[in-house]
């Protein structure tokens, strides 16, 4: 089962909101699969701005994050057809632009689950369920890819 990153756990991932939040995250990307999981280019454009304004890392510093999860993960472009479904999504679902581009782009790169803390757990469009990677009990899907 193919598996969507979203922002928050690589942003835990790389420490922000503390300690446990990234022992969490880098335990979760652990269990996955070999080849599972992906994270879509918008993802990284995100993570790029919390690590510089939220975190105050320096541009340089970011930038290696990014390339060290690009080198570690494949990534979902975001192409126009993907924006442009992303728009009608939050158009219809009433998501911001930028989280249903994630969405969008985890859809049409053939993601089962996008895991993300951001987007209503359960909330499930186009093949891709939306899950929170961080809570008690673990929704089944993810169980079933760990």
């Amino acid at each position: 089962m193919r598996v969507a990153l979203d922002t928050n756990v690589l942003a835990y991932a790389e420490g922000v909101n503390g300690v446990m939040r990234r022992d969490a995250a880098l335990a979760l990307i652990a269990r996955l699969p070999p080849g599972a999981a992906v994270i879509p280019v918008q993802v990284l454009g995100e993570l790029f701005n919390v690590l510089v304004r939220k975190v105050g890392k320096s541009r340089a510093d970011a930038r290696h994050a990014l390339s060290s999860w690009r080198d570690a993960f494949p990534t979902i472009e975001t192409s126009l057809d993907v924006m442009l479904v992303a728009a009608d999504l939050a158009v219809d679902h009433h998501l911001g632009v930028w989280d249903a581009v994630i969405l969008s782009a985890a859809s049409r790169s053939g993601c089962r689950l996008l895991l993300s803390e951001d987007l209503q757990e359960g909330f499930t469009w186009a093949g891709v369920t939306v899950v929170n990677p961080f809570s008690s009990p673990q929704h089944a899907l993810l169980q079933a890819v760990l």
